[in-house]
């Protein structure tokens, strides 16, 4: 039973010796707090890296097309070729499990020269013709109007979504930009939307000099006829991209007339592959931070252990007197268990309090001090906490049971001899 008399016993007891106490709580609060550093310190490496695939759907590859390296049906190898936009229909309807097939036209840069001007100003920028799909693979902020959608494309609409470095390239300070025309490449486009990306990581000053306008106008009037740049290709939620790639190239490849080893003709980039690369890295390390962490724990609780052999030692004649007034050996190993789970929990609490602490303090310091590269928002899942202090009560009972064991094989004759 946990009575008010036992919990003063117990309390009696640790302050018997306070020094000593101290010393053997700081192993279980070093370990507890070690586990949860580590595991936090792990979250916000991993929020940090995987951020840089936050601005795309992870599940999808980009795809292009390059000169073949094999020849095939009287074909020369090293022939240039390109994706065309049926090619993009026979993909949807020959491989349901695609969620999104967008392709992408691309011109100019933010870097080139000079391509978009309004009235006397001008600018260089990147300009991309795509499918309204594409907000969905690489989420954007639409600040004002919206974006791109199938009536664009179909009536082939001379229209363009704009980057807020556009805006302030192009526009005077307060000027609404929609409704209003700008010139690509001598081509007037109305400005319906204004977006902003919300974790570039590294590509915001690109992102924000983009110019997204539909694809069939993109293709019309700058003479890019029913060729292809380069895909991006989404795979339903339950469905891996990386395992649709070998049905994906094979339908590219009878289409364009490409041997089927020919591994160079088709270049891709596999996010999902990557993705999942970059999350078994963290599983891993999350692993290394519970088994470090455990280990230190461990440590900690022998040193409770230990201390606790001393004390039933120091004990015997006053457990001998309880056993000859009639304590039963369970009673007696409950004290003993209850003493030592008592320094366990306490000092395991005063652990994770002081991670909790210099977790806030990390975060506090990288609101002040700005983002840090592939480092971000430190944090432990109350899930993560359950499970230590489910390890800490583990190691708590442990500590005592073998004193408790002892404890008892004593008989109260023997016990009461004890000097």
């Amino acid at each position: 039973m946990f009575n008010k008399d036992r919990w003063n016993e117990i309390l009696e007891a640790l302050n018997a010796n306070r020094i000593r106490t101290l010393i053997t709580a700081f192993g279980v609060f070093w370990g507890i707090m070690i586990l949860v550093l580590l595991l936090a310190l792990t979250n916000g490496l991993k929020n940090g890296v995987t951020s840089d695939f936050n601005d795309f759907a992870t599940n999808s590859i980009f795809m292009w097309s390059q000169g073949t390296s094999m020849p095939y049906k009287g074909l020369p190898k090293g022939r240039r070729y390109n994706f065309k936009v049926q090619d993009v229909d026979i993909l949807k309807e020959q491989i349901p499990m695609l969620k999104y097939v967008s392709p992408r036209n691309q011109l100019g840069g933010y870097r080139g020269a000079n391509n978009v001007t309004r009235k006397e100003k001008t600018g260089a920028f990147s300009v991309s013709g795509d499918y309204p799909e594409f907000i969905y693979q690489q989420p954007m902020d639409i600040l004002k109007g919206r974006f791109i959608n199938y009536s664009d494309i179909n009536e082939k609409r001379k229209v363009a979504v704009i980057g807020i470095d556009v805006v302030k390239s192009l526009y005077d300070k307060g000027e609404d930009p929609l409704e209003t025309f700008i010139k690509i490449n001598g081509v007037n486009f109305m400005v319906i939307g204004v977006f902003e990306k919300s974790n570039s990581n590294g590509d915001e000053e690109e992102d924000a000099n983009t110019i997204f306008v539909p694809f069939s106008t993109f293709s019309q009037v700058f003479n890019f006829g029913d060729n292809v740049g380069w895909m991006v290709l989404t795979a339903e939620d339950n469905t891996s991209i990386t395992s649709l790639k070998p049905e994906i190239f094979s339908i590219i490849k009878k289409q364009h007339i490409i041997n089927p080893d020919d591994e160079r003709a088709i270049g891709n980039f596999d996010l999902a592959a990557q993705f999942s690369k970059v999350m078994g890295l963290f599983s891993i390390l999350t692993f290394v931070g519970f088994f470090v962490g455990t280990l230190v724990l461990l440590s900690g609780a022998i040193g409770i252990s230990n201390i606790m052999l001393i004390v039933v030692k120091e004990r015997t004649k006053e457990i001998g007197i309880r056993r000859a007034l009639g304590a039963t050996p369970w009673g007696v190993r409950m004290q003993i268990l209850q003493e030592s789970l008592t320094l366990t929990i306490l000092s395991g609490m005063a652990g994770v309090s002081f991670a909790s602490g210099v977790i806030w303090l990390i975060n506090f310091l990288l609101e002040r001090i700005g983002p840090v590269e592939n480092f971000a928002n430190p944090s432990v899942d109350i899930k993560v906490i359950l499970i230590a202090l489910l390890i800490l009560i583990f190691f708590g009972v442990l500590a005592g049971l073998i004193p408790a064991i002892r404890a008892t094989k004593m008989k109260p004759i023997d016990a009461l001899r004890t000097e």
